[in-house]
C-alpha cells in the first residue's frame, strides 16, 4: 500500500497533480484544498488514498494526512463516493465539514454540489459520534516535539477516564504551551482541570 508520494510537481491544476518520483509521473486526483496548499511549491508530498475498482485504478492525493483521514471517513458513509467526498473537500475546508456535521448543519452540507438532503442527513447520523471521538483527523501533526510519547500516554489515560479524543486534543496544546517540560502526570492533572 502506498502511504505517500514525494517528488517534483510537473503539473498542477485545481483537480489534478502530476508528481514525478523516481522517473515516474504519477497522476493524482486532488481537492481544491490540496491545490491551494501546493500552489507555490515545486516539490510536494501527496498523501495517497489508492482507489481500486474492477474497471479503474486511481490515486487520490492530499496535502495533509488530516484531509486524507476525513476523506476516508466520508467515503465510509453509504451513498458517498470518492467523487462526492472530493467535491466536499473542494467546497468546504476540513474544519468546516467537521463543524457542519457536529452542529448538524444540514443546509451547509447540502450546499455542496451533488449532496442531497438524504446524503446530508446520513453524513450527520453516521459521522457525528465518530468525529466527537476524534476520528477523521490526524492528530500526529499537532505535536511535533519530543513530548510525543508523553502526550500519547496522557491522552490514552484521559480516553480511558471517559474523555473524548477531540476534546483532549483541544486542551493539550495550551497545556504544553504553559508547561513545555510537563511530565505525564502533570499533563493529566492539567487536562482534568480544563476538560
Amino acid at each position: 500500500m502506498i502511504d505517500y508520494i514525494k517528488g517534483q510537481i510537473i503539473e498542477l491544476t485545481p483537480t489534478e497533480l502530476i508528481l514525478e518520483c523516481g522517473g515516474i509521473g504519477y497522476s493524482i486526483l486532488i481537492s481544491l484544498q490540496t491545490y491551494e496548499a501546493l500552489q507555490l511549491k515545486t516539490q510536494a508530498v501527496a498523501y495517497i488514498h489508492h482507489y481500486i475498482r474492477e474497471d479503474e485504478e486511481l490515486f487520490y492525493g492530499f496535502a495533509t494526512k488530516d484531509e486524507r483521514e476525513l476523506f476516508r471517513l466520508l467515503i465510509g458513509v453509504s451513498g458517498i463516493g470518492v467523487a462526492s467526498a472530493r467535491m466536499m473537500l473542494s467546497s468546504l475546508t476540513s474544519e468546516e465539514i467537521r463543524q457542519a456535521i457536529l452542529s448538524e448543519n444540514i443546509s451547509k452540507i447540502k450546499s455542496v454540489k451533488g449532496i442531497g438532503l438524504k446524503s446530508a442527513q446520513r453524513l450527520v447520523l453516521e459521522l457525528k459520534d465518530k468525529i466527537v471521538k476524534g476520528a477523521g483527523s490526524d492528530t500526529s501533526s499537532i505535536f511535533k516535539t519530543d513530548t510525543n510519547a508523553l502526550v500519547d500516554e496522557a491522552t490514552t489515560a484521559l480516553v480511558m477516564l471517559g474523555f473524548s479524543k477531540a476534546n483532549i486534543n483541544k486542551v493539550m496544546p495550551a497545556i504544553l504551551k504553559e508547561n513545555p517540560n510537563a511530565k505525564v502526570e502533570d499533563l493529566i492533572k492539567a487536562a482534568l482541570k480544563k476538560l
